[in-house]
């Protein structure tokens, strides 16, 4: 689910149902659930289609060919491409290469360049048994949640790693740069958060800001962050406060209620801690402070990075002070791309380290499993590098070519036309995307897209979804939310199902214009009636 709220997260058919059409629809359990007051006083408009995957029957139909808004089950167009195209046990490899001369000492006089390979994990969400790590509440939607719930692995894993290996080379000094090349695409923003998707990605070039109550009423909170780095600070102070009271806490960087922080390429650069009427007064927290709809013990926001080259650049160089290679030029700078050779090849006796992310299987999970934008962007650019592309133009044109080409989809049934993730403005016909499905069950990679969807109530974003729902561990689920001026827009679920009789069944359930929200319960609320729908379908086949 991806409903940030407040600020992101046709009129409805007489008859629902082909095959239970009567003199009074809305006998029909799905009708009634559909025509519940909230849907018929906002005018919603629902879109469904249901079919058997393995021979194509439409078994139930509503609306199917409407464009409508897809919210983020658009990921399951851009992840289904990258499977195919890149391939699912593609990994990729983030070289680190000298440029000049390394004399017997272990000085290199010349710069250090690590080559951007659009790692999304970079080693911060591998698990010793080289899984993907996520929760229930991811951190890239700590603030649309009001908290969050952190993976235990360091986003310097992989930093780490290749400045030890840097270090093992002989390399004890730089006399010289180290320079970040982010030139394998041309990084761009998407409508959906404005969110910079860049080839170098730490910490999902995302700042993860905590703050937990002290031991007694009056003392400060415990602030922290990660990832550390010299690339910036948090300033602001905080009080905790009695177990009665409300939480006042925000964290901001560039100004008031701004989660993007632009200052990392500039010393001295803060985040602030404050309350939500001023900078100049502190964040309380009360004792036993539990995030309201997260459960967890302890607050977490989010700092945008603005400059992803500049903050890898001051981390590597962080990490390789660590491992006992010194730097002459300051840590804190902006990168300079332009100081790089003009091609990106570089000789491999050059290379003095690397490091391989996990396969792009373990990608495709983070980014269904959670709604992660800034994956299914790269998964975008991913399918598109690989059929000679490298902008995010032409990798749209390339999927769409792959989409209406290979897996023979309706060109008119779908409309994506500025981003890889969903929100505000892709279009898709639940037709278009049952079949989509369908097509994806046929093919090899099936297994792996299957199993990176979200299983109802048991895990990703819709695991407090649907917990009542019969037959919810065969429910496989990708869902879409989009909030705007306090409107649920499109709130969207579309996957698979193993029906009760065995039958594999794909599907796509769209309810667009849902209502007003007051709080983000009311968006858990429409998908537990899309549950509820889908809980029906899984009893019928």
């Amino acid at each position: 689910m991806r409903a940030p709220f407040p600020a992101v997260l046709a009129l409805l058919a007489s008859c629902v149902l082909i095959a239970s059409c009567g003199s009074d629809d809305t006998a029909d359990p799905i009708s009634q659930i559909m025509h519940k007051p909230r849907y018929t006083s906002a005018n919603s408009q629902w879109s469904m289609v249901v079919m058997d995957a393995n021979t194509g029957q439409v078994l139930e139909t509503m609306q199917p060919d409407k464009l409508v808004l897809t919210a983020s089950v658009r990921k399951l167009y851009s992840v289904a491409t990258a499977l195919n195209v890149v391939g699912a046990d593609h990994s990729f490899v983030t070289p680190v290469y000298s440029s000049g001369v390394v004399d017997s000492s272990g000085k290199l006089t010349g710069n250090l360049i690590l080559k951007a390979s659009g790692d999304l994990t970079f080693g911060g969400r591998q698990k010793p048994d080289g899984t993907v790590d996520f929760t229930d509440f991811d951190h890239n939607d700590a603030r649309g949640f009001g908290g969050a719930i952190l993976t235990p692995e360091d986003p310097l894993t992989a930093l780490n790693d290749l400045a030890q290996q840097v270090r093992a080379s002989g390399i004890t000094s730089v006399d010289g740069d180290v320079i970040i090349d982010d030139r394998l695409f041309d990084a761009f923003r998407v409508p959906n958060g404005n969110v910079l998707i860049s080839p170098i990605d730490i910490n999902e070039n995302v700042i993860d800001v905590t703050l937990s109550p002290g031991a007694s009423a009056g003392q400060a909170g415990v602030l922290d962050w990660r990832p550390r780095t010299s690339a910036m600070t948090m300033q602001g102070t905080s009080l905790t406060t009695a177990a009665s009271s409300n939480a006042d806490i925000l964290v901001s960087g560039d100004a008031l209620n701004a989660a993007p922080l632009s200052c990392l390429a500039a010393p001295g650069c803060k985040g602030t801690l404050s309350s939500n009427e001023s900078l100049s007064a502190p964040a309380t927290i009360p004792l036993g402070y539990v995030s309201p709809l997260v459960g967890n013990g302890l607050y977490v926001s989010i700092l945008r990075v603005e400059d992803p080259p500049s903050f890898a650049r001051t981390a590597f160089i962080d990490a390789l002070v660590r491992a006992g290679v010194s730097v002459s030029a300051a840590a804190v700078q902006p990168n300079q791309t332009s100081a790089l050779p003009p091609t990106q090849d570089y000789a491999s006796a050059a290379q003095v380290a690397s490091f391989t992310s996990m396969p792009y299987s373990e990608f495709a999970k983070l980014v269904l499993k959670v709604s992660l934008n800034t994956g299914a962007n790269l998964s975008l650019m991913y399918q598109g590098l690989a059929q000679g592309v490298r902008t995010v133009g032409d990798a749209l044109t390339s999927e769409r070519k792959f989409l209406t080409g290979t897996l023979g989809l309706d060109g008119t049934g779908f409309n994506f036309p500025t981003n890889g993730s969903g929100t505000p403005d892709s279009q898709a016909t639940a037709r278009t995307t049952a079949t989509l499905l369908t097509a994806m069950s046929r093919l090899p990679v099936y297994p792996v897209y299957r199993d990176a969807l979200s299983i109802l109530g048991v895990d990703g974003s819709l695991a407090a979804v649907g917990k009542n729902v019969v037959g919810k561990e065969h429910i496989f689920v990708k869902s879409g939310a989009t909030v705007a001026n306090d409107e649920m827009v499109a709130m969207n679920m579309a996957g698979y199902i193993e029906a009760k009789s065995g039958r594999i069944l794909a599907y796509a359930l769209f309810v667009n214009n849902a209502g007003p929200i007051t709080e983000l319960t009311d968006t858990l609320e429409v998908f537990d009636d899309e549950a509820m729908i889908l809980g029906i379908v899984y009893a019928k086949y």
